[in-house]
């Protein structure tokens, strides 16, 4: 199992569930990496769901160990993508052409669910309609507020802006709008006073 019990943080923080089978006309399912357990499960409780779901999966570092399995569930439709930049185009459309009673469920990492649920509200479905489930990876997708670059996979605190190169604090203020966490300057008023650098969550 790749699941990990985050500890109590402040509000903006987002929590996840475990995904579960709803009623729907058509179910959406995204993950990457080890959210294709998440879906293998899901479909295990519910085989019916997935004559009716499209899921799209990014499978990352994991390679092609998920893949055939997600196939062998017959889906209506499966999408293997190389990394999620390359599923947007895709993922827009299916939002764009969604009718009432979709169904999405989001599995894997916080940085894959995050910017698919940015998609999907902006697109207008209801967070009612949407699942989520960690999986894998605890690395953060982290916005630096002072130059607002984005840094991927960041698993380190504090770390080096991939931008502007400023030593960041993680923060678990998590921004909605830009699906990323926010990262602060830690040596501000005393540069080069920046602690060693540790694993999150160790």
């Amino acid at each position: 199992m790749s699941t990990f019990d985050f500890p109590p943080s402040i509000t903006s923080r987002p929590t996840y569930g475990t995904l579960e089978p709803r009623a729907g006309k058509f179910h959406l399912m995204i993950a990457d990496a080890e959210g294709a357990e998440a879906i293998l499960r899901l479909a295990e409780a519910d085989p019916s769901l997935m004559g009716k779901s499209h899921i799209m999966y990014i499978p990352g570092e994991t390679g092609d160990r998920f893949t055939a399995k997600l196939e062998a569930l017959a889906p209506k439709q499966l999408y293997v993508g190389p990394s999620y930049t390359a599923a947007v185009p895709r993922l827009r459309r299916i939002l764009q052409d969604a009718h009432m009673g979709l169904q999405i469920y989001l599995t894997g990492t916080e940085g894959l669910m995050g910017q698919a649920m940015l998609e999907a509200t902006t697109a207008g479905i209801p967070h009612t309609a949407i699942q989520t489930e960690h999986r894998g990876s605890v690395a953060r997708r982290m916005q630096c507020v002072h130059c607002k670059g984005i840094t991927e996979n960041v698993i380190t605190d504090p770390f080096k802006c991939s931008h502007c190169g400023l030593n960041l604090f993680v923060r678990d203020h998590y921004s909605r709008r830009l699906a990323a966490f926010q990262a602060v300057c830690i040596d501000a008023e005393d540069p080069g006073n920046v602690p060693p650098s540790v694993e999150l969550y160790t």
